[in-house]
């Protein structure tokens, strides 16, 4: 049964067409430990929450936006505070092969989930969620052959209302036959708010297309996000992404691409830094469909403190999918005794021909460096900020352009991590 979560927020009327995904909610509620996509991550204390739902004056909210930005030329700025798109905070250019439109009409939008995307689990309470309540969200769209120079930035604010709300956004994005396009999706807090985000995003590649996608993830410490990201690559097209997760109290993100195209390639970059009591969970779900195909996924966590950091990374290699080339590599590091970080790297192969390989670790700082950094003087705090930075920086190197880079740098030095461990 539904706690007060879901009862507050589907307490009003919802949009014709939608009130069997609503009573789905209602009837199941939110996913708990017998469901093995959510079984590190308790939903006990969210379900018993109550939040409104949108904020009616997020439109005249008062931000100062420079202070948030991401110090880079873009061609395109879209900018949502507490999920609701504000023009005014935006920069729509008009850029030959890019169009900028609606994902979502009168509340729902074509792009909104299915019934037979979402009715048949539990573990896709958020999805459901989303489809019923999304109200705003950006549809971008790149035309064959275009290529887009500059990146497009996705920003989302959270600020201060009257009351913790919930927020559902749902984007696409499509890209055309050859088309190229680099996106940066970034989460900031212009508040210590305590809201509970909802974003679901899909991503579509048409053959040969090229998506550059950067995830930076610093949303308010008392937050919750959750977040669905789908990609769907045919053939040839390539999906280059790095993602950064340091914000949230409690964040969960699901990552699913899908190569279902001959020759298509997914490259991915990640790192999450953990501190308090924060909780991060991220589930990636990758299934080669095509032959030929490729992945290749190096991810790194750090927790510290009481955090806890989940990673489930799962590689499906479909029957026909001769030829495909996986890789997947996730190490991490505990600076405390009380952190913990679950790591969960599967592997499913039904087709011959195929090129694997899957590694996970949960470790400390190697002692033998530390001593080295010590023995020429460093102080301890200094050298165990070195390692770790270097341990993080490491997956991070081909961001571009330098001033993001330098940006997520800037981040993760104010932010990893330090275990208090004495001289």
């Amino acid at each position: 049964m539904a706690g007060a979560l879901l009862a507050s927020l589907l307490s009003e009327p919802v949009p014709a067409g939608r009130e069997h995904l609503a009573a789905a909610l209602l009837r199941d509620g939110l996913p708990g430990a017998r469901d093995e996509a959510w079984k590190y991550t308790n939903l006990r204390a969210l379900e018993q929450r109550s939040y409104a739902v949108g904020d009616a004056q997020a439109a005249t909210r008062a931000i100062d936006l420079d202070a948030l930005l991401v110090p880079i030329e873009s061609c395109a700025r879209l900018v949502f505070v507490n999920g609701v798109f504000r023009h005014d905070l935006s920069n729509v250019q008009l850029v030959t092969g890019l169009q900028i439109g609606r994902s979502v009409d009168d509340g729902r939008g074509e792009s909104a989930p299915t019934d037979g995307d979402l009715s048949g689990a539990r573990s896709a309470a958020f999805s459901r969620l989303n489809a019923v309540l999304a109200t705003d969200g950006p549809q971008v769209t790149v035309l064959d052959g275009a290529t887009i120079a500059q990146p497009l930035l996705l920003i989302f604010v959270g600020v201060a209302a009257d009351a913790d709300l919930a927020w559902n956004v749902l984007a696409r994005f499509d890209l055309g036959a050859g088309a190229s396009l680099k996106v940066i999706e970034h989460h900031v807090a212009a508040s210590p708010n305590a809201h509970l985000g909802n974003l679901v995003v899909n991503h579509a590649l048409g053959a040969g297309a090229h998506l550059d996608l950067v995830q930076l993830q610093e949303a308010a410490p008392a937050a919750t996000l959750i977040r669905r990201t789908t990609c769907r690559l045919e053939d040839t097209a390539v999906l280059s992404m790095h993602t950064v997760e340091t914000g949230a109290q409690l964040m969960r993100h699901d990552l699913v691409v899908d190569l279902v195209g001959r020759g298509a390639r997914f490259e991915s970059r990640g790192v999450f830094a953990l501190q308090g009591r924060q909780h991060a969970d991220t589930h990636m779900v990758v299934t080669h469909d095509a032959r030929d195909t490729a992945c290749d996924i190096v991810w790194r966590g750090v927790a510290d403190q009481r955090s806890r950091g989940v990673f489930h990374g799962a590689i499906t290699v479909a029957p026909g999918a001769d030829g495909s080339d996986a890789k997947l590599s996730n190490k991490n590091l505990l600076l405390s005794p009380n952190a913990e970080i679950d790591t969960q790297p599967v592997l499913e192969i039904y087709a011959d021909e195929v090129k694997a390989a899957h590694g996970a670790t949960v470790g400390q700082l190697d002692e033998r460096a530390l001593f080295y950094l010590r023995s020429r003087g460093m102080p301890l705090d200094l050298a165990r900020r070195i390692l770790v930075g270097a341990f993080c920086g490491a997956v991070l190197a081909e961001i571009r352009p330098t001033a993001l880079r330098a940006h997520i740098d800037t981040l993760l030095a104010a932010r990893l991590p330090q275990a208090e461990t004495g001289e």
